[in-house]
């Protein structure tokens, strides 16, 4: 089961980053286009916008490219290496600038007004997500730590 679930997931992260890229491509900028034509008071933040929301999918894109790859250290059978570290590391920081870039984003938001309470719930719950999953992954990381050192440790006595 473990290789047709990897295969599966690795193309649904295509998929996801498919659609990602037509998002950041067509979506976002569409989107603050029409938000500045119906507030011009706010067509200011038009660009700032477009800049955040397409940063905020790369960081997005940067953790599933990661996933990508340890699916395929699993498949190689090779998860339980210092290899692996590097992309989980990668992931953390991706999710902590996400969390950033959601607070720095608020800011603006409620410097300029334009911010509403139903904009505020979404961007609370966008840093907590991402503040929660940097944390899961961490602990994530520490597991593979002892996994790697049990292996080498088996291998020793064998």
């Amino acid at each position: 089961m473990q290789p047709v679930a990897t295969v599966l997931l690795r193309a649904m992260i295509a998929i996801l980053l498919a659609l990602l890229l037509v998002a950041q491509v067509f979506m976002i900028p569409g989107v603050a286009a029409d938000t500045a034509a119906r507030n011009p008071a706010l067509a200011y933040l038009e660009v700032p916008g477009i800049i955040g929301g397409v940063l905020f999918l790369v960081l997005i894109e940067v953790v599933l490219v990661c996933v990508f790859v340890l699916l395929s250290l699993v498949r190689a059978d090779r998860i339980f290496s210092t290899h692996a570290f590097r992309y989980v590391d990668i992931i953390i920081a991706m999710m902590l600038a996400s969390a950033v870039l959601l607070i720095a984003s608020f800011i603006v938001l409620l410097i300029t007004g334009a911010v509403n309470p139903s904009i505020l719930i979404l961007g609370v719950l966008g840093v907590v997500v991402s503040l929660s999953l940097a944390l899961l992954v961490g602990v994530m990381r520490g597991l593979l730590r002892k996994a790697l050192q049990l292996e080498q440790d088996l291998s020793e006595v064998v």
